[in-house]
């Protein structure tokens, strides 16, 4: 879906539009070096007009709501136990 990504999708649940990127990086964070293993993150973000009312971009403020980074959390959390980086 999106040209300069590793792999990518949009999908759709009624109004609902998700877009998923992935991206590959040949390191891992310091707690992993020469571990042999890799390492999954997320990043998550909703549009301005996704809600009924005009959200602002976080990224404008330079602050993530707690909202935003537990949700992030959660999603990269879910495709760590999904994925064996061993």
């Amino acid at each position: 879906f999106t040209r300069h990504a590793e792999g990518s999708v949009l999908v759709e649940f009624g109004d609902t539009k998700v877009i998923c990127t992935a991206s590959v990086e040949n390191k891992v964070p310091p707690f992993l070096r020469g571990e042999g293993r890799g390492w999954i993150t997320a990043e998550y973000g909703m549009l301005p007009r996704s809600t009924g009312s005009r959200m602002g971009r976080e990224a404008a403020r330079g602050k993530q709501g707690g909202r935003t980074v537990e949700i992030q959390r959660l999603i990269g959390r879910s495709l760590r136990a999904a994925v064996d980086m061993a």
